[in-house]
């Protein structure tokens, strides 16, 4: 894949960008920069029990633990959604990124949120840059199947460097990647009006309306930059050197050297705009297959694949939720999880674990092994629910997760019920040192998914994860 760096120097001075819809706006071209959102910290109420825990340390001093979990399949390791999305990828990827000379996104865009804490838990929020950018060590790459808002890239740039984040030389843009204009994000906002109460639930981030312009041949790529007269004389050079620098096949240029790349899904399975329950899906592909033709690279290079999931289940907009909880019950774990989007801030529907879309996920990406994750929200509840099996309205089983969504949205979820452990489990980083009931819990996933579970978060922060 080629690939371009928009090695944006600091400089005081401001380039001006004109965007189609026509409106001049002005921009700082200085390295990379965070917003900082809304992310899922919360303060939670005291459990009844205290659960005993080995004492809290640090990831530098956990360090020997990671390299036996990743990347001994092969160089290239993804980590990806299981659910709808928001299920805390970014949160692995920061933790593992140290691990990794290269850390890719492959897909989506600005409508991904992924929140991340450095060592002195300040919170950063993403949605461009990945989420290995707090590891000085690591180069950052956006793919070709990612497609790019340079007025929120270069705002996520600055508030990244504003905040001691240095991001000099260390992003790449592929070459190919689609550029997404302040118009795509005006058509998005339109349709959703339009469709009234068919309407999508999509981040009005324009995302949408860029991979139509991609798909119908006329959209605008990073490499018609160096084209284009509306852009000034500077950005024009800037982008002129980087592309004598970096117009080589960078990722498979790194894989021939042996680096080891780790990639960042955007979005989750169930919004795959192939195997997602379509129309109400994202764009592009977050499976494992999105890897591969986000990035450029073969497939047979792939090797662990991770797939991130809640200890329940949440959706943010509209669509089938078969093991959604309304009223009370929804909100009580949409406060205790403190599930508001980060991208939009919007609440985000809440469920208990849908094992059935889980087990379809499963397939489809081929996980080698899975991060569950805030398994702590649920440490006040006295019973837990696993949605096992769906059930056609005539009472007769469905053998897989159905492409249909009126059978979706009519089928009858089959339960087991599991006792909680109403502990307070957020300091707990051994896995013998979890209840019993929340082991029994994380097996019992185990068991019915066929996946191993090695990663568990037990909290927001880096910290916060027990290794199984």
């Amino acid at each position: 894949m080629n690939i371009s760096s928009v090695k944006l120097e600091t400089n005081p001075s401001a380039t001006a960008f004109r965007s189609l819809n026509g409106n001049v706006r002005s921009y700082t071209t200085t390295g990379l920069s965070h917003v900082s959102l809304h992310h899922h910290s919360y303060h939670r109420r005291n459990a009844s029990i205290s659960c005993s825990a080995s004492p809290i340390v640090t990831l530098e001093e956990r360090k020997g633990e990671i390299p036996s979990r990743i990347g001994s399949l092969g160089q290239v390791s993804g980590v990806l959604g299981c659910q709808w999305g928001d299920e805390g990828k970014g949160k692995l990827v920061d933790i593992l990124a140290k691990h990794f000379d290269v850390v890719a996104r492959c897909q989506g865009g600005a409508n991904a949120g992924h929140t991340i804490y450095n060592s002195e838990g300040k919170k950063f929020a993403l949605h461009l840059v990945p989420s290995g950018i707090l590891n000085e060590e690591t180069m950052c790459v956006i793919g070709n199947g990612v497609v790019v808002h340079l007025p929120g890239l270069f705002q996520e740039i600055d508030n990244l460097e504003s905040n001691g984040v240095s991001c000099k030389g260390r992003i790449l843009i592929s070459d190919r990647a689609h550029l997404l204009f302040d118009y795509h994000q005006e058509i998005d906002g339109l349709r959703e009006a339009e469709l009234a109460k068919s309407f999508i639930g999509t981040t009005k981030r324009g995302i949408g309306p860029c991979y139509s312009s991609k798909v119908i041949r006329n959209g605008i790529r990073v490499c018609d930059l160096k084209h284009m007269d509306t852009f000034p004389d500077k950005l024009d050079l800037l982008l002129s050197d980087a592309a004598s620098r970096f117009q080589v096949h960078y990722m498979n240029e790194s894989i021939s050297q042996k680096k080891k790349i780790l990639v960042e899904g955007g979005q989750a399975t169930m919004l795959d705009i192939d195997f997602g329950t379509y129309p109400f899906v994202t764009s592009s592909s977050p499976s494992a297959g999105g890897i591969c033709t986000g990035l450029g690279i073969a497939p047979r290079v792939l090797g662990d694949v991770i797939g991130v999931v809640k200890a329940y289940t949440t959706r943010v907009g509209s669509g089938p939720f078969p093991t959604e909880l309304l009223g009370e019950d929804g909100d009580l774990l949409r406060q205790a999880g403190q599930e508001f989007g980060t991208t939009t801030g919007r609440p985000r529907r809440c469920g208990w674990l849908d094992v059935v879309a889980l087990k379809y996920g499963c397939q489809i990406n081929g996980f080698s092994s899975l991060n569950l994750t805030k398994l702590d929200v649920l440490s006040d509840l006295s019973e837990i629910k696993l949605g096992v099996s769906y059930k056609h309205t005539n009472g007769t089983p469905m053998n897989s997760f159905p492409a249909d969504l009126t059978d979706l949205e009519e089928s009858k979820v089959e339960y087991e019920s599991m006792p909680g452990w109403q502990a307070d489990i957020s300091s707990v980083r051994s896995y013998a040192d979890l209840p019993k009931a929340a082991r029994e819990y994380v097996e019992r996933i185990e068991e019915l998914v066929g996946v191993p579970i090695h990663y568990i978060g037990v909290g927001p922060g880096r910290d916060a994860l027990i290794y199984k």
